[in-house]
């Protein structure tokens, strides 16, 4: 589930073009297999897959439109690809 987190990350950001940004649910919603709300269960396991991606320089996590560490980011964040 990891990996298919990581390349929903990637894949959606990919299509939505150089400036866009995802939200951590968009790539749940795009791995979880049920048409119920069970997507919310893949919420961290989507932040952390995110965070795995800046640790390997692909993406950045913002906050109000900016760079936030992944450490110490809380509340809603936003996923971009690393520029």
């Amino acid at each position: 589930m990891d990996r298919r987190l990581e390349r929903a990350i990637l894949e959606l950001l990919e299509r939505r073009g150089p400036t866009a940004t995802i939200c951590p649910s968009d790539a749940a919603r795009a791995v979880y297999e049920g048409d119920d709300d069970g997507w919310r269960a893949l919420m961290e396991p989507a932040r952390r897959a995110a965070r795995r991606l800046v640790t390997a320089g692909e993406v950045e996590i913002t906050q109000a439109g900016r760079p936030v560490d992944p450490a110490t980011a809380r509340g809603p964040i936003r996923i971009r690809s690393a520029r």
